[in-house]
C-alpha cells in the first residue's frame, strides 16, 4: 500500500486549480492531452530528459508500466495509467471541500497573524460554490471566512451546539408547511432565536454527461432501466431537495436505481457522472460546467445563512453583511453559473417566520358543551 504525503506552499497569490498538485499525475495528464512525451514537456515546461527519467523512475518505483513506449506511435497511458490518473482525480473531487478548509484554515491562521484588524467568521454550511467564491473576494477585506463544509442538518445543528457562529443551508423558496423542507428543518430553527440573512438564488438540476447523449429532461427519466443515478449524502440539503422533488413529481426512491448511492459534493457527482461511473445526479449547474458536463436545470431554490439573533451585533458579522450588500459581490455572483442575486437580498436580515412560513402559533378555540 502506497502512502500519501501533504505539503504546501506558501505564496501571493493562489491558483485558481484547486487541485493538490502531484508531479506525477500532472505529467501522465500532460502526456494524455498531448499524446507524446515532447508535448507533455512543453505543456508543463519542462525538458524532455526530465519528464522521460521521471516516468521511468515512478515505474520502477511503482513496479507497474505507465506509458506505452512503442516506437513511432503516440505515446499513451497503459490501462494501469489511466487508472491510476482517474483514481487520483476522483478522490480530489471527492474530497475537495475538505482540502478547500484545509487551505483556508492555513490562510486564516497566517493572515490573523498579521492583521490584528482582521475579523474571522466560523461558517459550517452546505457545500456551495458562491461561497468558495465569496470568501476569496472578502479576505483582501480582513474578513476571513472559516468555512466548514457538511450537510445541510449538521450544518445547523453546528450551529445550535456552539461550534460555528453562523450556518448555510438551502431549500425551495416558501416551502409549504407539510414539505420535506419543512419536515427537516422546523425542529432545528426557531423564531425570535435565529435571523436569517439572505444570500443567493441558485439553479439546481440533473448533471449528465456531456451533449446529454441519454435525453435526459426530468425527474422521470430516472426511472428508465439501466440508468444509473448517483445521490448525495442523508442529511444534506441537496438529499433534503430530490425527496421533495420527488414527492411533487408523485415518485419514490425505489423508482430510482442507484438512490442509495452517495457522493460528498456536487464536484464528486460531477465526477461521477464524468468518470462515466454514473448518468445522472443532483447538483449545481457551476459543478457540471466545471467538468464540461450537460445540466437539465430542474428548479430554483434559495441558499439562506442563519446565525443567533443574539450574534448579530459581532463586528465579524457587521462585516458579512457589508460584504454581501457590496456591488462587487453582486457582481461576482451573477458570473457564477446558475446563481443569482436578482430577488436574492443578499445581507439584508430576513424575518425566519415570513421567510419560511412553516410556524402557526394561533390557538386552537375550544367549543364548550
Amino acid at each position: 500500500m502506497h502512502k500519501v504525503e501533504l505539503s504546501y506552499l506558501l505564496s501571493t497569490e493562489r491558483s485558481k486549480d484547486a487541485l493538490i498538485r502531484n508531479p506525477l499525475m500532472d505529467m501522465l495528464h500532460a502526456v494524455q492531452e498531448e499524446g507524446s512525451i515532447s508535448g507533455a514537456s512543453r505543456a508543463l515546461d519542462l525538458s524532455y530528459r526530465h519528464v522521460w527519467g521521471a516516468l521511468k523512475n515512478w515505474e520502477q518505483k511503482l513496479g507497474r508500466t505507465l506509458i506505452v513506449w512503442d516506437k513511432g506511435q503516440h505515446a499513451r497511458l497503459t490501462e494501469f495509467g489511466e487508472k491510476l490518473l482517474w483514481a487520483e482525480r476522483q478522490a480530489q473531487a471527492r474530497l475537495a471541500p475538505q482540502i478547500e478548509a484545509l487551505r483556508g484554515d492555513i490562510e486564516r491562521a497566517f493572515s490573523t497573524a498579521f492583521d490584528d484588524n482582521a475579523h474571522v467568521l466560523t461558517l459550517y454550511a452546505s457545500h456551495d460554490a458562491a461561497l468558495s467564491a465569496l470568501r476569496e473576494q472578502a479576505a483582501p477585506r480582513g474578513l476571513h471566512l472559516d468555512i466548514r463544509f457538511m450537510g445541510s442538518v449538521d450544518a445547523i445543528a453546528a450551529l445550535n451546539a456552539g461550534r460555528c457562529m453562523m450556518a448555510g443551508f438551502h431549500a425551495l423558496d416558501q416551502p409549504g408547511s407539510k414539505s420535506v423542507a419543512a419536515h427537516t428543518y422546523r425542529g432545528l430553527l426557531k423564531p425570535g432565536l435565529h435571523k436569517l440573512i439572505g444570500f443567493a438564488h441558485r439553479t439546481q438540476g440533473l448533471i449528465v454527461a456531456r451533449n446529454n447523449p441519454l435525453g435526459i429532461t426530468g425527474l422521470a427519466d430516472l426511472k428508465r432501466a439501466g440508468l444509473r443515478y448517483v445521490n448525495r449524502a442523508e442529511g444534506t440539503g441537496t438529499r433534503v431537495l430530490l425527496d421533495e422533488l420527488l414527492v411533487q413529481a408523485g415518485m419514490g426512491p425505489t423508482d430510482i436505481h442507484g438512490y442509495p448511492s452517495q457522493e460528498p459534493s456536487h464536484a464528486a457527482v460531477a465526477q461521477a457522472v464524468a468518470s462515466g461511473a454514473a448518468d445522472a445526479g443532483l447538483g449545481i449547474e457551476a459543478a457540471a460546467r466545471e467538468q464540461g458536463l450537460g445540466f437539465v436545470p430542474l428548479t430554483q431554490e434559495r441558499y439562506h445563512l442563519v446565525c443567533l439573533k443574539s450574534a448579530l451585533p459581532e463586528p465579524q458579522v457587521q462585516a458579512l453583511l457589508k460584504e454581501l450588500q457590496s456591488p462587487e459581490w453582486q457582481t461576482s455572483l451573477e458570473k457564477l453559473p446558475g446563481y443569482s442575486g436578482k430577488d436574492a437580498q443578499s445581507g439584508k436580515v430576513l424575518s425566519l417566520r415570513a421567510t419560511l412560513p412553516w410556524w402557526n402559533y394561533r390557538k386552537e378555540k375550544i367549543s364548550k358543551k
